[in-house]
């Protein structure tokens, strides 16, 4: 593949604030090494793409096979768990005060905790 073909390849970014340093780090997960960062959000995606574009030209040159992005396709959206039958009643009570159903309150704690955990 060449530099273009890579570079419209949907590669997922990852934007998290920098408490230390104020401003916003860039990833791309699937090109590991490919971070960058910018005082401004703007600045930020932007200085993503020049670091993108440099990483795949450095990893081109030197020979590096480069990932192709972790696409949602890959993905079916179900998980099925096992849980112990008092978690499972717990969570369809709590559920139930919620005025939900079981799955989207499952779904509310999964996407809660996630966020709390990747804030760092």
């Amino acid at each position: 593949m060449t530099l273009d073909e890579y570079m419209k390849l949907p590669y997922r970014m990852e934007i998290v604030p920098d408490a230390e340093e104020g401003g916003y780090v860039v990833a791309f997960p699937d090109l590991p090494g490919c971070i960058t960062c910018g005082n401004t959000l703007e600045s930020a995606i932007s200085n993503a793409s020049d670091a993108k574009k440099a990483w795949i030209e450095a990893a081109l040159e030197e020979g590096i096979v480069i990932a192709r992005p972790d696409e949602l396709d890959n993905y079916s959206c179900q998980l099925r768990l096992q849980i112990p039958k008092s978690l499972h009643w717990l969570l369809s009570e709590h559920s139930q005060k919620e005025g939900t159903n079981i799955n989207q309150y499952c779904l509310y704690l999964l996407s809660r905790n996630d966020a709390i955990h990747s804030q760092g």
